[in-house]
């Protein structure tokens, strides 16, 4: 994060690393609209930004989420149900130290059933050992890409689990896990009678960034952690925990402690967006056409400036990532993020996203995740540049 707040006002740099959504001016046009009529509504600007929300964050707008998803998936949540936090990062540093870390005598670990995973998790943890992490399969597709699938045969849940945590898609590969792999999961939570942790920053209903059909769950063992930041609005720092009211009334507590309250701008933007309904048609018509798109443009770059290396690509299901996987790379992938970095490329090094992984799995140093979410010139220029130093090293 520090490399990429250096070079974020250097003109020459290809910013490919980080996690910034895309701008898309369609969507952008939309918060302002909804921006200045807040700023047009008597007292209405007072109340966001000289009003403490309460810790459990926006009544009004925590009562429309909960209308669109009884109305949308037939949900049985209320209010009651849904905790705001300031970004989803502290709902994870709130959730995995809730449910998990050192007590008198031992650390209730996070269990982190497919990786890679989300490279925001890594230190969440206040003590050290937080995830016990499994080794995922590999399935090879046609074309020059492949798919991690959770290893059942080998996902043994420790006694000492306090939760088990996905993503949905995945951040850093775009992996969607399978309706029967929820399911699967969902049942080994209930059987060690450990909440299911789904963390579904980028799909559906909204942003809906998700390329293939998929079915949304909730219940009572159900954690489900939703965003703000993928639908364009990253700076406002809006999380969406919806959870079963203890884990609710804790998240509040914590939020208390640690905020105080949560940013109410976030809220306020977004509640007409919910109320109406306008969210749903947003991610469904713009949002997730222009991820598409972005998507062919990139891997068509991909293909076209990589045709003569051995480089698979994660079948891209979601989010707004590619993850690369370079099987005869003869430096690991940290080397290859410092030789990028040199020539102004920043990606993330693969080794990041293993958090929990017990022993030496060659694959973790030979990936990289790039984000092309960027113009396409942007994009197409960092890929020549990785190109191009990949094969500096099979010289």
């Amino acid at each position: 994060m520090s490399d990429l707040g250096e070079a974020a006002s250097d003109p020459n740099a290809q910013m490919l690393g980080g996690g910034n959504p895309g701008v898309i001016p369609e969507v952008q046009q939309i918060f302002e609209q909804h921006m200045r009529a807040l700023l047009n509504r008597p007292n209405a600007f007072r109340q966001v930004v000289a009003t403490y929300d309460g810790p459990q964050g926006d009544r009004h707008f925590r009562d429309s989420i909960a209308t669109l998803f009884r109305k949308k998936y037939n949900w049985p949540i209320t209010s009651a149900n849904i905790s705001l936090t300031n970004g989803s990062q502290s709902a994870f540093f709130m959730l995995f130290n809730l449910l998990g870390g050192i007590t008198d005598t031992f650390t209730q670990q996070i269990m982190l059933p497919l990786t890679p995973e989300y490279i925001g998790y890594a230190d969440t943890g206040v003590g050290p050992g937080l995830f016990h992490a499994c080794q995922p399969s590999i399935k090879f597709l046609e074309n020059g890409f492949f798919k991690y699938h959770i290893d059942f045969n080998k996902l043994k849940i420790p006694n000492r689990i306090g939760a088990i945590c996905v993503s949905r898609p995945t951040n850093p590969t775009g992996n969607v896990l399978t309706d029967e792999e929820v399911d699967k999961l969902l049942a080994l939570a209930r059987t060690h009678q450990v909440p299911l942790i789904i963390d579904n920053a980028y799909g559906a209903p909204f942003p809906n960034i998700i390329f293939t059909s998929t079915s949304s769950i909730w219940n009572e063992d159900i954690i489900l952690t939703m965003s703000l930041s993928k639908l364009g609005l990253p700076g406002i720092r809006t999380g969406i925990v919806i959870a079963n009211p203890e884990i609710t009334e804790a998240i509040s507590g914590m939020n208390a402690i640690i905020n105080l309250a949560t940013g109410g701008l976030g809220p306020a933007i977004a509640y007409p967006l919910i109320d109406t309904g306008e969210i749903l048609t947003m991610s469904t018509d713009t949002i997730r056409p222009y991820y598409e798109q972005k998507l062919r443009k990139a891997l068509e770059c991909v293909h076209r400036t990589m045709a003569d290396l051995d480089v698979f690509i994660h079948k891209p299901e979601g989010t707004f990532f590619l993850w690369l996987w370079f099987r005869n790379l003869s430096i690991d992938s940290q080397l290859l993020y410092e030789r990028l970095k040199a020539r102004r490329v920043f990606v993330i090094a693969g080794h990041h996203f293993f958090p929990g992984l017990d022993g030496d799995w060659p694959h973790q140093n030979q990936c990289i995740r790039l984000n092309y979410a960027q113009d396409e010139s942007t994009v197409s220029a960092g890929l020549r540049i990785i190109a191009d130093e990949v094969r500096k090293t099979l010289i």
